[in-house]
């Protein structure tokens, strides 16, 4: 456990050995999320998954704010020594680009994947209709229909949120629903790419979609590509045959490569 800046209690678990890397995951997740990767990077780094601030075992400090969740990074960061490798999926990698514009070498290596910025034509316009949906959701508690309303804004067909909601996972996604606020508020009004927070990091970057998403989520690679010009010392990196769900064996080998 660390304690973030604010006094929130922040829950990690620290597994194998050798260099640091820290693993922020996306929306409605836990660091048992990422489980499957900590394993299959152990025998090369010491991984630190951890529960974003409302999730699992950390605790949530009130008002919200971005600055809050990077702060949170930092004090995992800490733990670990001072600084790290860090890898971000999704609104995790939107979180960890934050953080890495922000702390400076205390973000050794920075890994995205797939972070979920449009500029699509109309993408400004249905995200602000979403939020605007989402927040009176999430006032009035129906926190149920938030998570619906979320998973069908991110392109889940509806037998999959049936599923979904007959699953033993979908308690635990009904208690994190107020924390997709929070994934919300790090994409931005608008959602766009953040060029100039981009500009601003000096670590070495890998910018990383899935092949499988050019047909699902054909935005991501042009986000991908913008970012990976954005950021002044990126590279980039098409995970073949993987979509937003990136399967852990797949992605295993390049975070290996470029972390080594």
């Amino acid at each position: 456990m660390s304690t973030s800046k604010d006094g929130t209690s922040i829950a990690y678990d620290k597994v194998g050995a050798g260099p640091a890397v820290v693993v922020v995951n996306g929306a409605l997740s836990a660091r048992s999320s990422s489980t499957e990767l900590a394993q299959l990077l152990a025998p090369r780094f010491t991984v630190y998954s951890y529960d974003r601030r409302g999730r699992g075992d950390s605790a949530d400090t009130k008002p919200y704010s971005v600055q809050r969740e990077i702060e949170d990074l930092e004090a995992v960061i800490d733990a670990a020594g001072g600084s790290a490798f860090v890898y971000g999926k999704s609104s995790g990698a939107s979180l960890a680009l934050e953080a890495a514009s922000s702390l400076g070498v205390k973000v050794k290596k920075l890994a995205l994947y797939e972070a979920p910025y449009s500029e699509a034509e109309g993408a400004a316009r249905e995200w602000r209709e979403f939020r605007s949906r989402f927040d009176a959701l999430l006032a009035a508690d129906r926190r149920a229909d938030a998570v619906t309303a979320f998973m069908k804004f991110v392109g889940a067909p509806d037998e999959a949120i049936a599923g979904m909601k007959s699953s033993p996972a979908w308690p635990g996604m009904i208690a994190m629903a107020p924390t997709l606020a929070y994934d919300n508020a790090i994409l931005g009004e608008d959602r766009s790419v953040p060029v100039r927070t981009a500009a601003k990091i000096k670590a070495n970057t890998l910018v990383m979609d899935g092949g499988a998403s050019l047909k699902t989520m054909p935005f991501m690679r042009a986000t991908a590509d913008k970012l990976g010009k954005a950021v002044p010392n990126a590279q980039r990196r098409t995970i073949e045959g993987q979509g937003h769900d990136v399967n852990s064996k797949a992605l295993t080998p390049a975070l290996l490569e470029f972390f080594n």
